[in-house]
Parts: structure tokens; sequence; C-alpha cells
């Protein structure tokens, strides 16, 4: 078998297993958990932690059985670094699958009625645990920045609804989102644990993003010489590292930013809650508006939508100052903006990775047949394609 296909097989293993566990948990917690715990809520979270216990569970398997720097080969730093993106993909993971299993059953409840749906949250926990075992472990053998960045937001979504579902308060839309998370409440620790967990997302996914970037061009200078001879001289980004360097801090800023809002309430620290409320937005003006020097690799496309989102942004918060919309929905449509526009940045860079693995091939074929470009193209194309859809 290939490795999709591997991958898919395994993955069928996990569900089977990860269904069995959750109806097997969930039917000994109805019965044995004392009556306190029996409230809807805490089924509902209890549910959702074994849904999201399966998929970390699984998510762990697979990410490491695929890794082969979990040894000492190469010494301890790959070993170490290949951990931590493990526990950190695992929080992510995690937190995505609680709050969207939470929000999943809490929509079921209220359209079935609590006495029927009591009935078969048993059921409905082997399923969803059956379902993201399978998803996870496909996911963690064929993981790259685009999967990553596809979670986050169904992960914000979920975690936001849930938390003004279950919130006490029922005018906090008419003020700001920050309203939402300024209190002590369940609905408050679930919309500000979204923030933190989305900022470290944020943070993963810019760290792929990076060193897919830092790989491409070390290929370029590898594959040419960088002399006035070379026709291919001018493809080499001048000043790579300083953009780069330039284009990660930004990214890191923005995911720290959003760590911040959740972190520092507004009552007890309003400073460092404005910083970071009010300062992501001015980094993700430099991020729009500099992405063709800071990422000359992107397609032009990706940067005129740049430079759209942040006009429709700057539009709509010209349109509250004249008092005709409300601060909380131009918090929201900023935050789809950006979370738009880092899904779209993560597939391009998936794309160049792709790209990357093409032309790798093509190379390697040229160096064993002694061909040229075009030659290698017409004549293996049908066979660098199959390998690089293997190889994704």
């Amino acid at each position: 078998m290939g490795r999709h296909q591997r991958a898919e097989t395994y993955g069928l293993v996990s569900f089977l297993i990860c269904a069995v566990v959750g109806a097997v948990s969930m039917n000994a917690y109805m019965q044995y958990a004392p009556a306190i715990w029996q409230l809807t809520q805490r089924r509902f979270m209890v549910a959702s932690g074994i849904v999201a216990a399966c998929g970390v569970i699984s998510f762990v398997i697979g990410y490491a059985s695929k890794s082969r720097s979990l040894n000492l080969d190469h010494g301890w730093l790959a070993p170490i670094r290949r951990i931590i993106e493990i526990v950190a993909l695992s929080v992510v993971y995690a937190a995505t699958i609680f709050l969207s299993s939470f929000a999943l059953m809490g929509a079921a409840n209220d359209m079935m009625g609590n006495a029927i749906f009591s009935g078969y949250i048993s059921s409905v926990c082997a399923g969803f645990a059956g379902v993201v075992g399978y998803m996870t472990f496909v996911q963690a053998e064929l993981m790259n920045a685009k999967t990553l960045a596809s979670l986050l937001p169904f992960f914000v979504i979920s975690g936001v609804v849930t938390a003004g579902m279950t919130t006490d308060d029922p005018y906090w839309y008419h003020n700001n989102f920050s309203q939402l998370g300024d209190r002590t409440t369940f609905a408050a620790r679930m919309f500000n644990s979204t923030l933190m967990l989305a900022g470290t997302c944020i943070i993963i996914v810019s760290y792929f993003a990076i060193s897919e970037l830092v790989t491409t061009e070390r290929l370029q200078r590898l594959w040419h010489d960088r002399t006035n001879k070379d026709p291919n001289r001018g493809y080499e980004i001048p000043h790579f590292m300083l953009r780069t360097g330039i284009l990660s801090a930004l990214l890191t800023v923005s995911g720290l930013a959003f760590i911040g809002i959740g972190v520092f309430r507004y009552t007890p620290h309003n400073l460092m809650h404005n910083v970071c409320a009010k300062g992501l937005p001015f980094v993700m003006l430099v991020l729009f508006v500099c992405l063709p020097w800071l990422a000359p690799r992107l397609s032009k496309a990706v940067m005129v939508a740049s430079d759209l989102a942040a006009l429709v942004c700057a539009g709509f918060w010209a349109n509250m100052m004249m008092g005709h919309n409300t601060l909380t929905n131009v918090e929201a449509l900023a935050g789809l903006m950006f979370l738009g526009w880092f899904i779209v940045f993560s597939r391009q860079i998936a794309a160049i990775e792709a790209d990357r693995v093409a032309a790798q091939l093509l190379h390697a074929q040229m160096i064993e047949g002694g061909l040229s470009e075009e030659q290698a193209v017409a004549e293996d194309e049908p066979r660098i394609e199959s390998r690089l859809a293997s190889d994704k």
C-alpha cells in the first residue's frame, strides 16, 4: 500500500477503536457519576472531553509514527523540537475538538429536547469519537500548514458561538467582544481560552510557513551559481533573511496579540488588554500592505486580496466612527478577514511546497538523464505528477 492508502486504512482502524472507547466511557460515566455531574452542561463537557481525548491520542500516534526524527541519530535537538511540535499541535486539536463537539451537542440538545437527547448521548459520543479518531489520524499522516490552518476557523467560530450561547450577559453584543470575556463565568473562560489557543495555532502555522519559505529559497540558491552569467540570478530574493525575519516577527506578534487578549481581561488589566486588542489591527495592516515585499514568492492575487481586505476593514471602521455601525461588527469583520487571509496565506505556502517537491523531482531527473529542463518536463511530466501526489 502507498502512503495515502495506508493512512486511510489506519484511519478506519482508529475510527473503530475510538468509537468503542467513546461508547464504553460515556456509558460508564452515565451509570456511576454522582447526581451533581449529571447536569446537562457537565454531561456535554465530559462527552466532549472523551471525544477530544480520543482525537488527540489518535493524532499523536499518527504524527509520531510518520516522524523520522524521534531518535538520537542527529542529536537531542531534533527529537526535542519534534516533541514540542507534537505537544503544541495536540493542544490545538484538543481545544478544537472539545469546542466543536460541545457546540454541536448543545445545538442537537436544543433541537431534540433534553429528555430525548440524553438517551442518545452515549451513541453521539461514540459517533463523534470515531469520526474524530479517523480524521485526526489521517490528517496527522498528511500534516502540513494548509491542514492545520483549515482548522482555525472551525475552532474560533465554535468557541465564540458556544461562549455567546452560554453567557449570562444578553447585552454583550451591543458593546464589543471584550465584554464576552470580561467575566469569570464558563462562557467567558471558553471565549478567552479560544483566543489564547487561536494565537497558539497561528504561531505554529507560521513556523511551518517560514520553514517552507526558507527551504525553497535555499534550494533556489543551491541550484544557481548567483553570478552575472547565471540567467536565473534575478529569481533570487535580495535581503531574504531580513524580509523573512520581519514576516516571522509580524506573524508571531499577531499570534501573541490573540493570546494577550484572552489572558488579560479588560476589567483587571485594561491597559494590557487594549495594547493587544488595538495593536492587532496595526499588525494586520502592516502584514497586508507590506506583503509584496515580505513574501514576493506569493501570487499577485493574494497581494491584491490583502490590500482589498485592508480597505474593507478601514471602510467599516470609518462607518463605525460615523455612528452607522457597532464596534462588535467591526471586530468580527476584522477577525474573520484575518483568519481568511491566514488560511489563504497557508494554502499558498502549501502550493509553494508542492511546486518545490515537483522541482526537486524534475531536477533529480535532469541530473540522472542529462536532459534539458524542457526535455525532462516533456518526457516525465506524468510520472512527476504521480510522485508529487504521493509525496505531499
